[in-house]
């Protein structure tokens, strides 16, 4: 338990680390995060973010091809512009 005379960021770091307990071992156990699934998250989100707009899911996911990374350059091709 946590002694009240403590600063307040050492009782906030005391309950941080009982939340966290579980993931903290795991990590140190098995060197396993969620690391990957978060980045998929945040490249979805600013997909969407960007792609506001579009009237074409063919245009929406050359966006999304293009920010991945791995583009499909045939699809490029097919577009035409307004």
């Amino acid at each position: 338990m946590a002694d009240k005379t403590w600063p307040i960021e050492v009782r906030s770091l005391n309950r941080a680390l009982k939340r966290w307990r579980n993931e903290i071992i795991a990590w140190h156990n098995l060197h396993i995060t969620y690391g990957p699934t978060e980045a998929m998250n945040n490249l979805a989100k600013r997909v969407k973010r960007v792609a506001f707009g579009f009237r074409s899911f063919r245009n929406y996911r050359v966006r999304a091809l293009l920010y991945a990374g791995k583009p499909n350059w045939d699809l490029l091709a097919t577009i035409t512009p307004r």
